[in-house]
């Protein structure tokens, strides 16, 4: 049965992943990122998420916690998506989103980055695995209800993996979706700030959606 439950926990990840708001958050933090940097990304967001529910679900193991209050975790991961959507507008419509091309060893390069300077860092990646901390609070009711169809084992670490592993299946999948545009389409400021835009609109809508559903 443990095996099987394993199974189940994996394939909830699977499902888990799927949601806009996932998938929003993953496109926001990828657009414009190299290959190594966007997979980065969708490891650090998969497993951030999966430490916050494990780590959540077992402060509801322990104390019992009204499903008035568990809705705030809802709450919590549409004003991150919203928030992340306000912000790409912003930076679309006050010209901080920067291209930049250059030819390095006969290849041609293309560098970008949000403000007037371009400055280097890993505040992307450490942002990426924050929200994915955040959003995983939203998440805690689902995987304990999965928990109860398996005869309601204690959340241990080996279930947090494979929900992660779940998850981070999906988001790799994406994370090539991701690639393909930031290789074919983002070779101009004007087709930049387009999908940046896009982006920014997809998840003021997911947010919204979400906060009003």
């Amino acid at each position: 049965m443990e095996n099987i439950g394993l199974v189940i926990i994996f394939w909830y990840g699977v499902l888990h992943a799927f949601g806009p708001d996932h998938l929003s958050a993953i496109a926001d933090f990828s657009i414009g990122k190299n290959k190594k940097k966007t997979m980065l990304i969708t490891t650090l967001f998969a497993f951030g998420h999966g430490m916050s529910l494990f780590i959540f679900a077992k402060i509801l193991e322990s104390y019992s916690i009204s499903e008035k209050l568990l809705g705030y975790g809802d709450i919590i991961s549409s004003l991150v998506i919203l928030s992340i959507g306000f912000y790409l507008l912003f930076m679309v419509f006050s010209d901080r989103i920067q291209l930049k091309k250059h030819i390095h060893h006969g290849k041609e390069h293309i560098h970008i980055w949000f403000g007037k300077e371009h400055t280097h860092g890993n505040a992307d990646t450490t942002s990426a695995f924050t929200i994915g901390a955040l959003m995983g609070i939203g998440g805690v009711r689902g995987m304990l209800i999965t928990l109860g169809a398996i005869e309601g084992q204690s959340v241990d670490f080996v279930m947090v993996l494979a929900f992660t592993l779940g998850v981070m299946s999906i988001f790799a999948a994406f994370g090539v979706v991701i690639l393909y545009i930031n290789q074919n389409l983002l070779n101009s400021k004007q087709n930049l700030k387009r999908v940046f835009a896009t982006a920014g609109i997809v998840s003021v809508v997911v947010g919204s959606n979400m906060l009003l559903g």
